[in-house]
C-alpha cells in the first residue's frame, strides 16, 4: 500500500541501518495497510491531536499523518531520529518529535488547555506497554487529558484488560480498565507483521474513558487489587491482610472466604473506599 512518496520501510531499515533493540521492547511494523487500520480505529483524525508513544522507524506516524493528525512522536531511540525526521519534512509542521522516555514524561505539560484532547494510538513496546497503560488509568483527576486510547500490546495482555469477573485472564487490568474506561478488542496482529517477528499475536484495543465513574482513589483501588490478585488462589481474608483485610472485609459485608477472581469491579471499589 502506498499512502504517501517516502520509500518501504523495508528500504528505511536498511537505509538507515537500524536493527531492532530487544532492549527496548522494539518489533517494527512493516505493513503500511495495518498501519493504516490501526489508525483507523480511533475514529477521524483529520486536524486531531496524537500522541505516538515509540514511533520507531515510522509506518504508524505515516499513518496517522496520511489521515490528517498532528502527532506528537515520543521516541526513546535516537537512532530512529533521522527516519522520523524525513517524515516530519514531508509533512511539514504536523510531526513533533520528541527524544525521551514516556514512562517519565509529563503528557499535561503539553496537551492542558489544548482546545482538543489528544488521542493516544501507538504500537507499544512489550516491555513497557502494561506500565504506561497504568500510568494512564491511575492518571488523577479524571477525566483524564486524551480523549481516547487505541494501543497494541500482547494478546495476553489484551484480553487481560477485557477480562470480566470469573474468567481466568480476569485480574488488577480488568478492574481497573473496566472501571474507568469501556475497552474492546479491536482485531489481532500475526507475528508476521513485524520485524523481527515476535513469538507470540498482538491485539489493538482501543479505549474510550468514561465520563462518570464511581467515586473511589485510583491509587486505593490499585493497592487493593495488586494485594488481591498477588495472591489470587488465596482467600481474601488472607491476601488483604497486610492492609487490615478482616476490618476492610467487615466494612464491606463481603466474604472474606471468597477469592480475587469472584470479585465484581464495585466490590473492589467498596474494599479501596474502606481503605
Amino acid at each position: 500500500m502506498t499512502i504517501d512518496n517516502l520509500p518501504p520501510l523495508r528500504s528505511v531499515i536498511q537505509v538507515y541501518g537500524i536493527i531492532a533493540k530487544r532492549s527496548l521492547g522494539q518489533n517494527f511494523l512493516l505493513d503500511l495497510n495495518l498501519a493504516s487500520k490501526i489508525a483507523c480505529q480511533a475514529g477521524s483524525l483529520d486536524g486531531h491531536p496524537v500522541i505516538e508513544i515509540g514511533p520507531g522507524i515510522g509506518s504508524l506516524t505515516r499513518a496517522l499523518l496520511a489521515q490528517g493528525a498532528f502527532v506528537t512522536a515520543i521516541e526513546r531511540d535516537e537512532r530512529c531520529l533521522a527516519p522520523l525526521e524525513k517524515i516530519s519534512s514531508t509533512y511539514p509542521g504536523r510531526l513533533h518529535i520528541i527524544i525521551g522516555d514516556a514512562l517519565n514524561f509529563d503528557f499535561t505539560s503539553i496537551f492542558t488547555g489544548s482546545v482538543k484532547k489528544p488521542k493516544i494510538i501507538a504500537n507499544l513496546p512489550y516491555n513497557v506497554g502494561t506500565q504506561l497503560l497504568l500510568n494512564w488509568l491511575l492518571y488523577e483527576p479524571w477525566p483524564p487529558f486524551y480523549e481516547s486510547m487505541t494501543l497494541m500490546f500482547q494478546r495476553e495482555v489484551a484480553e487481560r484488560i477485557v477480562a470480566k469477573p470469573g474468567s481466568h485472564a480476569y485480574g488488577r487490568l480488568g478492574v481497573l480498565c473496566g472501571w474507568q474506561t469501556s475497552a474492546r478488542i479491536a482485531f489481532n496482529v500475526l507475528p508476521q507483521a513485524f520485524i523481527p517477528s515476535p513469538k507470540v499475536t498482538s491485539s489493538v484495543v482501543h479505549f474510550i474513558p468514561k465520563t462518570i465513574i464511581s467515586t473511589c482513589s485510583a491509587q486505593q483501588l490499585s493497592q487493593i487489587t495488586k494485594a488481591a490478585f498477588g495472591q489470587r488462589r488465596k482467600m481474601l481474608r488472607q491476601s488483604l491482610k497486610k492492609l487490615g483485610g478482616e476490618l476492610l472485609l467487615a466494612k464491606t459485608g463481603i466474604d472474606g472466604t471468597r477469592r480475587a477472581e469472584t470479585l465484581d469491579i464495585e466490590e473492589f471499589i467498596s474494599l479501596a473506599n474502606a481503605l
